[in-house]
């Protein structure tokens, strides 16, 4: 055989055992073929002045329960965490609370009052604010009634529902304690009151404690001025705290000799106790934790081995570690940390799982650098009842059925 015979054999022998290009369909697209949007130009750079997410991603957006509150003025939407990695949230997809509507404040016309027990009253524009010097922190911020409907039993399916009242930014601003020195906060100052400029005032008190360590106003989230529904142009930071004293819109800071108790400390965010009592000022975000996937909007497709991943946070400090278990609590295996991890901060954590398609009940538990280890539901109802709404940080059970999907249950 010639050399030509010779590699024309060759060629019809690879050309016999290659497969056919697929016909045109849905799988159009894959190699070996050229996808249409290589044939022509795409979008240019002027056409998106402020960039916006894929459409094919649009579906990873906030969401509210339509029975969860009387108005949309006064509500919550949910932030998508089964849909996100790392840990930082885009500043589009942070979860909102509102107690009367995003006011549309001009920056020109907004001021920041500071008097009360001061030696020298302020009354700031946001401009005289952004000249004091200023940080840049990474943390989170969690609403206390995250999880608050799941008290009594299960009944929110999705993690989005169960788990989504908080995000994870990095806040830009100026410290309180600098501005405080600015104002000359008199000896007998120990509550603060701040104040919103919204339709509601959201106002709450505050212990000098923390606000002379590591509370500022910020102005800027995640690089950008803050987002109209995220306070803009002012807001408190109150790292590690409840989400409703991070108050935003802020027009307001007075300094008294004690709290205020107002609505918002009195009538609401409190927790009625077994005994008839109710708890107050329970600021801290105790240590917490969930699985974002598998979840019940993320289903396992068949067995095999996956990646279950999940977030875990403290309003105390640093996490320190993350247990998951794969049998509703009889075995835990420690999972890896993500770095980041970073004091009062969503921290990401990972473990290798392989499913062999039997009911499995998946759990995760995190554990601060206090010590301070994330109880059970069971726990938790022993000390606290099941009549609060606020606060609830226990260890949260997703069964994965035998066909794949993911259901949020309880277990003793």
């Amino acid at each position: 055989m010639s050399d030509v015979d010779r590699k024309t054999f060759l060629l019809g022998a690879a050309a016999a055992v290659t497969p056919a290009p697929p016909a045109p369909g849905p799988g159009a697209g894959l190699p070996p073929n050229v996808p249409d949007w290589m044939k022509t130009l795409g979008k240019g750079v002027d056409a998106d002045p402020y960039g916006a997410p894929s459409a094919f991603e649009k579906d990873v957006v906030r969401r509210n329960v339509d029975w969860l509150t009387a108005t949309t003025e006064s509500s919550v939407s949910f932030t998508p965490i089964q849909d996100l990695d790392g840990i930082i949230t885009p500043n589009g997809l942070c979860f909102v609370r509102h107690h009367g509507g995003a006011p549309t404040i001009d920056p020109a016309q907004h001021r920041l009052m500071i008097h009360g027990l001061v030696d020298r009253p302020l009354l700031l524009t946001v401009e005289e604010v952004k000249r004091f010097p200023s940080q840049s922190r990474i943390h989170f911020m969690e609403c206390p009634a995250n999880g608050g409907m799941e008290w009594r039993g299960a009944q929110m399916q999705g993690v989005q529902f169960t788990h989504g009242m908080i995000h994870c930014c990095e806040w830009t601003g100026v410290k309180l304690s600098v501005l405080m020195n600015e104002v000359g906060v008199k000896s007998n100052a120990s509550w603060i009151l701040a104040e919103g400029a919204d339709a509601a005032a959201m106002t709450r008190s505050l212990p000098m404690a923390k606000a002379r360590d590591d509370v500022f106003v910020a102005w800027s989230q995640n690089g950008e001025r803050l987002r109209p529904e995220n306070g803009y142009p002012l807001r408190l930071i109150v790292p590690g705290w409840q989400g409703n004293v991070n108050v935003k819109w802020l027009r307001r800071l007075k300094f008294g000799d004690g709290p205020w108790e107002t609505r918002e400390e009195t009538s609401k965010y409190t927790e009625l106790m077994p005994d008839g009592k109710a708890r107050q000022f329970t600021w801290v975000n105790e240590a917490k934790s969930v699985i974002t996937k598998p979840c019940p909007e993320k289903p396992i497709h068949g067995p095999g081995t996956y990646e279950v991943s999940g977030l875990a946070w403290s309003g105390r400090g640093k996490i320190a570690r993350v247990d998951v278990s794969f049998d509703g609590g009889d075995n835990w295996q420690t999972a890896a940390l993500a770095p980041p991890v970073l004091s009062k901060c969503l921290t990401r954590f990972r473990i290798p799982w392989t499913w062999n398609g039997r009911t499995a009940f998946l759990q995760s538990r995190a554990i601060d650098e206090t010590g301070y280890v994330q109880p059970t539901l069971e726990q938790l109802r022993a000390v606290r009842g099941v009549n609060a709404i606020y606060n609830k940080n226990a260890i949260q059970t997703w069964r994965v059925n035998s066909d794949g999907t993911v259901d949020n249950v309880q277990i003793a």
